[in-house]
């Protein structure tokens, strides 16, 4: 095929047919470039376009009107490889540009072919703008938050690398950010109003940003913010802005909520190498936790002490992981006395762990870290278990009493716990009015509506619950109230003042009695370390009372051996049983 020769015009007709019938506009060129034949949608979308570059018709110069377009090296490289095409060099040519214009930009594909032995090639440009622009939104929605528009994990580790990796770099901060609270939001007003008030943070804390600062979200209430050229200093005033933006409060499907939040700060410095953004945000995460394990609504710096204390918690959740299984937990019994008879009528089991190395280790040094790393409701069952177990060997033995267990709050949410304790109870075969389980004031106050379903789910199955450490924290009384539980614990720092046999603590303590007295409730008085806190206990009307004045926590079998030879001296003086009431008593 000769095109453009006059002795082959019935060619020349077909192939500007075959043209024609093309979709896309379409021109066939010559080895120079030169336009020898163009469709009929080439000639319509030079109209349309009203762009004086593109009116180019036959014998105009392809190559000239590209370079007019765009002149840039992508353009030099694609009409490089149009000419490798027609000197037989390649077999196609397929790339895709972008075609600015006032209405907007268009993109289209651009598909080059070999036709004859000559070196013409026809080139189809077909517009790809829906295609592009979808592939564009898929990418920004990968990489972004759809709640708040914000990037999302992965962005946000992209561009803090980049920035770490950039040559001749000054310091770069990581800031992370919690929200204190926000589960309660979430909880109690619904998700959907969660994130709302996401929404609306999202937007504070951009407001407050620099130019070169970026914020997004990790999940849930996490944001991190990236700061470029941001040493340390400069980090921890800007999250000082941060936290101004809890300053007003939020509005809430016109419910208005006071919130605080918790940062924490990590750095890498100006010649630090080897910084991964993992690396980066991880240090501000354990910053962040550190600033709410001091009290919430702060500002802690990364440091390396942090580090290891995290390192020392992984090895020792791995440690305890393995004690669970391998029997090394063992349980010591604190005598409860129940006061109008002086006998003791319960225990408190209280875990400690016989480290094969460390010795017997309190549960004050393995507790949080069981409840950071998920172990609780394990070790929980266990002590379950064993304290139900031993408290039937003790019934056996004649000795009948009611042991108390302390429950976590991350195990009380998990909901398992009313079956927990049933399964606990069958294996050990304990009547259920010999169990009683300790919850703290402040764990039933963060969320009362699951605390008074699972008590009275509890206490319907003969379960008693009791209320432990109360006057340590600030829940609401109308909430407490209404907590279907039978004992009201005072915690040893009232207790503590009352050798004074007046005072603050003494009207405390006489106010929590008659507040258990008017909701049906028994009062123990803990921590009670000497004789006259024993004595006002007793006088203000607390029905049980522990401590180490009475008896410091002991093995099973020490506990026994106490129980025969238990000192009197002190104790209220009445006449001696053999064993006291049990707790249940009077509910």
């Amino acid at each position: 095929m000769r095109v453009g020769d006059g002795t082959h015009a019935t060619d020349d007709v077909l192939v500007e047919a075959v043209l024609d019938a093309l979709p896309s506009p379409t021109v066939l060129l010559a080895p120079d470039g030169t336009v020898v034949l163009t469709n009929s949608v080439w000639r319509e979308a030079a109209h349309i376009l009203d762009d004086e570059r593109f009116q180019v018709g036959v014998g105009g110069d392809y190559f000239a009107m590209a370079r007019l377009v765009r002149n840039d090296a992508a353009t030099e490289s694609m009409l490089d490889a149009v000419r490798a095409l027609s000197r037989g060099e390649m077999r196609q040519v397929s790339a895709d540009y972008a075609l600015p214009n006032p209405a907007g930009t268009r993109w289209y594909h651009l598909q080059a072919s070999r036709v004859d032995q000559a070196g013409h090639v026809v080139v189809t440009h077909t517009d790809v703008t829906a295609r592009v622009e979808a592939e564009h939104a898929a990418l920004w929605r990968a990489r972004h938050d759809p709640l708040t528009d914000l990037p999302n994990r992965a962005r946000l580790h992209e561009l803090i690398d980049t920035e770490l990796q950039r040559r001749g770099r000054s310091a770069v901060t990581v800031l992370f950010l919690d929200v204190d609270g926000f589960k309660e939001v979430n909880d109690s007003l619904g998700h959907e109003v969660g994130d709302d008030l996401l929404r609306q943070l999202s937007e504070r804390l951009t407001g407050r940003t620099r130019a070169e600062d970026t914020v997004g979200r990790l999940g849930g209430d996490e944001f991190v913010v990236l700061c470029p050229a941001c040493d340390a200093d400069g980090a921890e005033a800007l999250a000082q802005r941060f936290q101004t933006s809890f300053d007003q409060p939020f509005d809430l499907g016109g419910r208005v909520a006071r919130l605080t939040a918790s940062i924490g700060v990590a750095t890498a410095a100006e010649g630090d190498t080897g910084v991964r953004s993992t690396d980066l945000v991880r240090d501000a995460d354990l910053a962040m936790y550190a600033a709410k394990a001091a009290g919430r609504n702060g500002v802690r710096t990364f440091s390396s002490e942090l580090r290891s204390a995290a390192q020392r918690g992984l090895l020792v959740a791995a440690e305890l992981e393995a004690a669970i299984e391998a029997g090394q937990l063992v349980l010591h019994y604190q005598p409860v006395l129940y006061l109008p008879s002086g006998e003791v009528g319960g225990v408190e089991a209280l875990v400690r762990w016989r480290h094969p190395e460390r010795g017997l280790v309190p549960p004050l040094e393995f507790i949080p870290v069981a409840e950071e790393h998920g172990l609780i409701a394990p070790l929980t069952r266990w002590v379950l278990e064993t304290a139900a177990r031993q408290t039937a060997e003790w019934a056996r033995a004649g000795l009948t009493l009611v042991t108390g267990v302390n429950i976590s709050a991350s195990h009380f949410t998990t909901g398992t716990l009313v079956d927990d304790v049933a399964v606990a109870l069958a294996a050990a075969g304990l009547p259920p009015e010999q169990l009683i389980l300790e919850l703290t004031e402040t764990s039933v106050a963060k969320d009362p509506e699951q605390a008074s379903r699972q008590f009275s789910a509890l206490r319907i199955s003969g379960v008693e619950v009791s209320i432990d450490d109360f006057g340590s924290g600030y829940s609401s009384l109308s909430q407490l109230v209404n907590i279907p539980a039978g004992v009201l614990k005072i915690d040893r720092s009232l207790v503590s003042g009352l050798d004074a046999r007046s005072g603050q603590s003494a009207a405390a303590v006489a106010a929590v009695v008659s507040l258990a007295q008017a909701c049906g409730m028994r009062s123990l008085a803990e921590g009670v370390e000497t004789a006259g806190q024993l004595q006002m206990a007793t006088e203000l009307g607390c029905t049980f009372a522990q401590g180490y004045f009475i008896a410091r926590p002991m093995a099973a079998e020490d506990f026994l051996a106490w129980m025969v030879t238990r000192p009197t001296a002190g104790l209220p003086q009445r006449p001696r049983v053999q064993a006291g009431p049990l707790i249940h008593a009077g509910r």
